[in-house]
């Protein structure tokens, strides 16, 4: 079996396990795969795999990467991803390459996605980025700021707000990384009543996937765990 595959399996079923344990209901987390510096083979051998998602940190590799896909295996339908940060000279590429974005911190870069989201692709899914831990090395707005950005972003035309997304400091014990968990998984409770588009709570990675299911978050993501160590050489 591919070690890709067999990654898979098993990260799936601790997503089960621990979406169980909770008492939560079967396929309600979404695993995200974080292909960031992974060869086109390894996306090839996941999806293989049956794994569709796909997160990318950086344009233009990313870009790279769906413009292949497209092009040599276009009866895959690949959900694409962009969760690193964004400059707004990348936002054409953004908005015409990616199905979601996880890291929307301004107005201004959500109206540039709008503006120069394809006629012919659906809205483009956005995620608000929280910077829950207050870190100036990550980007991210605060929770108090969070709702007046989603409520401008709803009057904008080709993208759809979908929910939150959070990297918390990273933490070890698992009752520190609930706790650095549960103000975004509140807030998002509180949207989700009152927005009818928001349904995402992208929390969780590697390290931390088991307590930010117990949380609440609807999708993980996961790099480490399924292509293994990256190299940035």
């Amino acid at each position: 079996m591919c070690h890709i595959k067999k990654n898979i399996q098993q990260v799936r079923e601790e997503i089960d396990h621990a979406t169980h344990k909770c008492g939560r209901l079967d396929h309600s987390v979404q695993l995200l795969a974080v292909s960031k510096t992974k060869p086109i083979e390894a996306i090839a051998d996941a999806v293989a795999a049956g794994q569709t998602a796909f997160g990318e940190n950086y344009v233009q590799e990313g870009v790279e990467k769906a413009d292949y896909f497209a092009k040599h295996h276009p009866e895959v339908p690949i959900e694409w991803h962009f969760i690193g940060p964004i400059q707004s000279n990348k936002t054409r590429l953004i908005a015409s390459h990616f199905d979601w974005v996880h890291s929307v911190d301004r107005i201004k870069i959500a109206k540039r996605l709008s503006e120069q989201r394809p006629a012919y692709l659906p809205p483009l899914n956005v995620l608000v980025q929280v910077n829950t831990s207050g870190e100036a090395s990550k980007s991210g707005i605060t929770l108090d700021e969070a709702l007046a950005l989603i409520e401008e972003i709803q009057a904008l035309p080709n993208i759809t707000v979908r929910g939150l997304m959070s990297i918390p400091q990273p933490e070890t014990d698992y009752q520190h990384q609930c706790a650095a968990f549960a103000p975004l998984a509140k807030a998002f409770d509180s949207l989700k009543a009152s927005i009818e588009t928001i349904d995402t709570l992208s929390m969780g990675m590697s390290g931390d996937m088991t307590a930010a299911i117990a949380c609440g978050s609807t999708m993980v993501r996961i790099g480490t765990a399924i292509f293994g160590a990256r190299d940035y050489r």
